[in-house]
C-alpha cells in the first residue's frame, strides 16, 4: 500500500516535469529558439483550458501522458495551472476577446482559410476591412453611422461625456472623447431616461423600455440558452469551414456550447428579443450584437472564402515573357514548367509581382510556360462586401420576422392609460 502511494507521488512529479518540458518546447516552436544559455521571457499562451492551450494536451498525449495515466496527467495539469495563473494566460484570452469585433475577427479567420495569406499585408487588410471589419462594425449597434452630427450616438442612448446634471444627455462636452469611445473602444453608453429615449424612438413603449432595463441591469439568466446555441453553432461552423475532422467539429462545438451557457449564467452574455428599437439583441460583455451584424459577419467571411477559392484559370505562354503578359499579384510561385529541352541553368523572372519561370530551349529557342493566377485582391474585397451586405439584409429580415411574431394584438397598458414607475 505504501509503495503504491509513493509510486503515485513519483508519477505526479514526473507528470509535472513532463508538463514543464512540453510547454517550454511549444514556446520555442511558437516563438523561435533563444540564444543558447539565455532563457529569455517567452510570451506564449499557457492557458490550462483545452482549445486555448495551443496544442499542450496533444503534445502530452504523444509523450504518453493521457487520462490513462491519471497521476501523471494530474502533475501535468498542475504545471499548466501554475503557469496559467502566474502568466494570466486564460485571462489574457478573455481580455483579448471581450468585444464582439475581436470575436468576429477570429471567426472570420477560421472561415476565410489560409488562402488569404497568398496576398500581401495591405491587400489582406483591404479584403478583411471590406468584407468583415467595416460591415460588422457598422451593424453592431454601438454607433449609429447615420447620426454623425452627434458623433455616432445610438438612438435611445446617452452621450458618454454628457455634462453632469445636464437636462439633455444627448449633448456632449467632449466630442473627441465620444469619437474615441465609440469608434475605437466600441462603447455605446447608457440608455436615456424614458421620455428622452422616446423622442429618439417614437414607437418605444414603457413595457419595452422596462423589460430592456431589467435585462440590462438585473437579469443574469437570459443568455444561457442563446449563449449555448450561438457559441456552439458558431464554433462548429468555423471548424467545419476549416475542414476539421467531424469529431473535432462535434467536440469543439459541444465545448463552446458549454462555455457559452456558462457565460450566460454569469451575465457576461445576455439576450433580449426586443431592445429599445424593438430588435433582437445579444450583449457580449455589455456590447451589443444583433442579427444584422451576425449576418454581415457570416455573409462577408463566406463570400471572401468563395472568392479566394475561385479558379481563374491559367495561361500558356510560348516564347517567354511577352509584352502583353497579364500582370496580377503574388501567385506564390504557382507556375509550372512544361517538358522540353532545358539548359543547365534555369532563370526565374518576375513580372509585376507574379513569379514565373522561363524555359530556354536549344539553338536559342524558348520553351512554353504555364502561369496560374489567383483572383485580384479588389475582386475578392468586392465579393466580401457584397456578401456582407446580403448577410446584413438577411439579418434585417430575421429582425422583422421576430418583431412581427412577438407583437401582441392586445392593447398595451400605455394605451389603457396604466403606468408604472421606471427604474
Amino acid at each position: 500500500m505504501f509503495n503504491r502511494v509513493r509510486q503515485v507521488g513519483r508519477d505526479i512529479k514526473q507528470g509535472f516535469k513532463t508538463g514543464v518540458e512540453t510547454q517550454d518546447e511549444l514556446a520555442d516552436i511558437k516563438l523561435g529558439k533563444k540564444t543558447p544559455g539565455k532563457q529569455g521571457k517567452k510570451r506564449y499562451s499557457h492557458s490550462v483550458i483545452p482549445g486555448l492551450a495551443g496544442g499542450y494536451y496533444d503534445s502530452l498525449s504523444q509523450k504518453g501522458v493521457t487520462a490513462r495515466t491519471p497521476a501523471q496527467m494530474a502533475g501535468a495539469l498542475g504545471a499548466r495551472l501554475l503557469t496559467d495563473v502566474a502568466d494570466d494566460a486564460t485571462r489574457h484570452n478573455y481580455w483579448r476577446y471581450n468585444h464582439p469585433q475581436a470575436i468576429a475577427d477570429v471567426f472570420a479567420e477560421q472561415v476565410m482559410g489560409d488562402n488569404i495569406y497568398n496576398y500581401n499585408s495591405a491587400q489582406r487588410a483591404a479584403i478583411e476591412l471590406a468584407g468583415v471589419g467595416i460591415p460588422v462594425a457598422a451593424t453592431l449597434g454601438v454607433a449609429d453611422y447615420t447620426n454623425l452630427g452627434e458623433f455616432g450616438r445610438a438612438k435611445g442612448f446617452q452621450q458618454n461625456y454628457s455634462a453632469l446634471g445636464s437636462e439633455d444627455r444627448r449633448e456632449t462636452s467632449n466630442p473627441v472623447g465620444e469619437v474615441i469611445d465609440r469608434f475605437a473602444l466600441g462603447r455605446r453608453g447608457k440608455p436615456l431616461k424614458f421620455a428622452t429615449a422616446q423622442e429618439d424612438i417614437p414607437d418605444l413603449t414603457k413595457e419595452r423600455y422596462a423589460n430592456y432595463m431589467n435585462m440590462l441591469y438585473s437579469d443574469k439568466t437570459s443568455g444561457i440558452a442563446p449563449g449555448a446555441v450561438i457559441a456552439g453553432a458558431g464554433t462548429a461552423a468555423a471548424l467545419l469551414a476549416g475542414k476539421s475532422k467531424l469529431k473535432t467539429v462535434i467536440g469543439g462545438g459541444s465545448l463552446a456550447a458549454g462555455a457559452g451557457a456558462l457565460l450566460g449564467s454569469t451575465g457576461a452574455l445576455k439576450y433580449t428579443s426586443e431592445n429599445l428599437e424593438g430588435k433582437p439583441e445579444a450583449l457580449v460583455a455589455g456590447f451589443p450584437v444583433g442579427f444584422e451584424a451576425a449576418g454581415a459577419l457570416l455573409g462577408g467571411a463566406t463570400a471572401i472564402r468563395g472568392g479566394l477559392l475561385r479558379d481563374v484559370g491559367e495561361e500558356r505562354v510560348p516564347g517567354g515573357i511577352g509584352p502583353s503578359q497579364q500582370k496580377v499579384g503574388n501567385a506564390n510561385d504557382m507556375s509550372q514548367d512544361l517538358p522540353g529541352p532545358m539548359p543547365k541553368d534555369k532563370t526565374v523572372y518576375r513580372e509585376g509581382q507574379t513569379k514565373v519561370k522561363r524555359n530556354a530551349g536549344s539553338a536559342g529557342r524558348t520553351g512554353e510556360r504555364v502561369d496560374k493566377y489567383r483572383p485580384r485582391a479588389r475582386t475578392v474585397a468586392a465579393l466580401g462586401a457584397a456578401g456582407a451586405l446580403g448577410g446584413a439584409l438577411a439579418g434585417k429580415f430575421v429582425n422583422t420576422m421576430i418583431a412581427s411574431a412577438g407583437q401582441s394584438d392586445l392593447p398595451t397598458t400605455q394605451e389603457y392609460g396604466v403606468t408604472r414607475p421606471m427604474v
